[in-house]
């Protein structure tokens, strides 16, 4: 009997996670199976790229992920990297509102607040504001039925308008690039949800879930609290270089472009850009969801993998002498209300949110731009989007002179925006897969999650789905 045959398309985090823990389950189980990974371009990570020029760790797509999140801590374990991890240093966080710098309120997460003393004590928002926030305690559930509402809907009704577009607004946006009036809740943050149905109130249920999760953790020692995010001390590239080491030679192809796939009886047919052919049983599509949809336009359920709408954003790496910083503030960074005049949406304050980054003397800042419905920036040169950056910052910061060097970063149509409805339609695309192309399992940011640890666990999910496949 021949040997199954599994193919992954798409050589990022998720691609890589599906193939190392396949490898590892095919040794475990001792299954007769074999793998490819193939990836369209020269080097693996997809949007992870750390760039190390003189003696800065400098990241050019994400630069952390969530510590709460456990999967990808957990694979820099399984590699070898466990004594590699950094948290980012708990410094304060800003809003800039009106032109203005105000602290991120104490207690707030996700800009829902569990202290009234920090909240109520905030020039952030007016009297009003506050009040109406408090309307969460007692007012009706906005869910209903299980139906899905945007995320600007669900916050307006609970918290109102003023918290929404002066915290909740661009800490989310600044995740997603989205609009979060257009942003789905039940495929962004369904834990919102959640918590409202048991609690009825948003501010009730935050508290009472750090309550329960501080009382189940050994107390810590007293000091600074630790970071909510995590790297490494060699930056993001070093967990792909970790785990494209731990894959057995030969199964990973590089400029390996997929341009056809074809079912014929039980098996498929990939075809590749250099002309190649490959025969597998099982495939895992790692790629973006407009890449998919190409491959899978044939097939009348994969129309929504075409519709999913893509915002463009830049992140810009500026390095400069620390004497060059007149206002140093103390934080890791600020996220950028749209009620402001300024083109960036958020800026990091690298050198204070990640020692390991800068070498002494030297500040490093990132800022971004590009969001929904207002990308056009990103197409503009190097030089006039480091102007434009400049410019915002030095509003800020006292900046004196230009950077030593800088370095932009476009990811065109590279934030998949999860609107209202995705989760049901995304479930309409993979019965439509089960139905007619039994085998092929699609996973990476486009559908569940656009984080690391996200991108990893939908790869491991797809390869538990093809482990019991072959286990039959």
């Amino acid at each position: 009997m021949a040997k199954k045959r599994i193919a992954i398309i798409g050589g990022g985090i998720t691609g890589l996670s599906a193939a190392f823990y396949l490898q590892k389950e095919l040794q475990d189980n001792q299954i007769d199976a074999e793998f490819s990974l193939y990836e369209g371009s020269t080097k693996l990570g997809g949007k992870i790229d750390t760039d190390y020029s003189n003696g800065f760790v400098m990241e050019l797509g994400p630069d952390s992920f969530l510590a709460r999140k456990q999967s990808a801590a957990q694979l820099a374990k399984e590699v070898g990297l466990g004594d590699e991890l950094v948290y980012n240093t708990s410094g304060k966080s800003y809003i800039l509102h009106e032109g203005r710098l105000y602290p991120m309120p104490g207690g707030a997460i996700m800009g829902i607040p569990t202290q009234w003393g920090p909240f109520l004590g905030t020039k952030l928002f007016s009297p009003a504001g506050k009040a109406r926030a408090a309307g969460d305690l007692f007012l009706p559930k906005v869910m209903k039925n299980g139906e899905d509402v945007s995320l600007g809907t669900f916050f307006r009704k609970r918290l109102g308008n003023e918290v929404v577009e002066r915290l909740i607004e661009p800490l989310l946006s600044g995740i997603y690039a989205g609009n979060i009036d257009r942003l789905s809740l039940k495929a962004t943050f369904p834990h919102f949800q959640q918590i409202e149905a048991k609690y009825g109130s948003l501010i009730v249920g935050m508290k009472s879930s750090i309550a329960k999760r501080e009382s189940g953790t050994p107390k810590e020692k007293k000091g600074k609290p630790r970071g909510m995010f995590l790297s490494f001390k060699r930056g993001l590239q070093s967990l792909v270089d970790a785990v494209e080491q731990q894959l057995e030679e030969g199964t990973v192809k590089k400029n390996a472009k997929l341009t056809d796939l074809q079912k014929k009886e039980d098996k498929y047919i990939l075809s590749f850009e250099d002309g190649t052919t490959d025969v597998v049983d099982y495939i895992v599509l790692a790629t973006p969801h407009h890449n998919t949809h190409k491959v899978l336009e044939q097939y009348s359920f994969s129309k929504y993998l075409g519709e999913i709408p893509s915002t463009s954003v830049a992140t810009i790496v500026l390095g400069f002498p620390k004497t060059a910083i007149k206002k140093d503030i103390d934080g890791s960074g600020f996220v950028v209300s749209k009620k402001t005049d300024y083109s960036i949406t958020a800026c990091t304050w690298t050198h204070r949110k990640w020692e390991h980054s800068t070498p002494p003397g030297y500040a490093l800042l990132r800022g971004y731009v590009g969001r929904a419905g207002d990308d056009a920036i990103v197409s503009k040169s190097d030089e006039e989007i480091v102007e434009v950056v400049l410019k915002d910052l030095g509003k800020i910061m006292e900046i004196n002179g230009k950077p030593e060097f800088y370095k932009v970063t476009r990811w065109k149509k590279a934030m998949p925006q999860y609107e209202v409805g995705h989760t049901t339609k995304l479930a309409e695309v993979n019965d439509g897969l089960k139905r007619d192309l039994p085998g092929v399992y699609i996973a990476g940011g486009s559908y569940k999650g656009i984080g690391i640890p996200d991108c990893i666990d939908q790869g491991k999910q797809a390869v538990t789905e093809i482990i019991s496949q072959l286990k039959k």
